[in-house]
């Protein structure tokens, strides 16, 4: 009986491959549509228990910088929604699903608007490369991912904050499951090609990270916990900046120039 099922396990596995944006190897063994489901539900579930920013300035500025990255993210037939969450943690999260949240307290880390887009660019990379649904394919094969799933709805229960902690919202929820370091270095130079073909000045990332690591006292914040240390993150970036700052210069020459005002 035991032949059987572990044939029948390899075979699953092999028929769930596919590959990230660069390159990597991955499993995936729920559907977009299934981890975009999930996506939607715990967005809803934040929505609920988060207070939500009312400022008008502070909305639309958050807003345009997310609109100039998404609009160059290949269409799911989605459109992308943005809330601004009154929090003072320099946090923010990307759902399946076409969901945005951002924090309040990031803007006293991002201070412009490039530094802004790194941040959204990086969330976004996440569900461009299919982190959530690796992250709930790989809990599944250790017996944890599908319960969580399978507590989608209903009350919020141990179950169901681990999956929304799978999915990229964890710290909202009170269970940190972070990326891990790959998944957070591919979206890192995901990210960065992101915000340049949006017309934002990958330069910044690097101020951006830097003024993370001196905000959280020379370490990565929480929410990039398992990332390596910021001097590992920057040298990363800055050999990817060649390649960024190309793409940076053809979007401004094609007439992507956001403006976004910082309130």
């Amino acid at each position: 009986m035991l032949k059987p099922l572990c044939l029948l396990l390899s075979v699953m596995i092999v028929a769930a491959c596919a590959t990230s944006p660069l390159g990597r190897s991955q499993l995936q063994l729920f559907s977009d549509t299934e981890v975009a489901q999930m996506g939607l539900a715990a967005y809803d579930e934040i929505r609920k228990k988060e207070p939500v920013e009312s400022d008008p300035r502070v909305n639309a500025y958050v807003r345009c910088v997310a609109r100039a990255i998404t609009a160059v993210v290949p269409s799911t037939g989605q459109a992308w929604e943005v809330t601004v969450f009154r929090d003072e943690s320099a946090n923010a999260f990307a759902l399946p699903g076409g969901k945005i949240g951002v924090n309040t307290g990031l803007l006293k880390v991002a201070t412009n608007q490039h530094q802004l887009a790194t941040v959204v660019g990086h969330e976004v990379a996440h569900v461009l490369a299919r982190h959530s649904g690796e992250r709930l394919s790989n809990q599944t094969l250790v017996g944890t991912g599908l319960q969580a799933v399978q507590a989608i709805g209903g009350s919020m229960t141990p179950a169901k904050q681990q999956l929304m902690g799978l999915l990229g919202v964890g710290a909202q929820v009170g269970v940190l499951l972070p990326f891990s370091r790959t998944q957070e270095s591919e979206a890192d130079l995901l990210g960065l090609d992101l915000m340049a073909r949006a017309g934002f000045d990958p330069r910044q990332s690097v101020a951006l990270w830097q003024n993370m690591a001196r905000t959280n006292g020379g370490g990565p914040p929480e929410f990039l916990s398992t990332h390596p240390s910021p001097g590992g993150r920057i040298e990363a970036l800055q050999g990817r900046l060649p390649q960024a700052v190309s793409l940076y210069e053809q979007a401004r020459a094609q007439g992507r120039q956001p403006a976004c005002r910082v309130p």
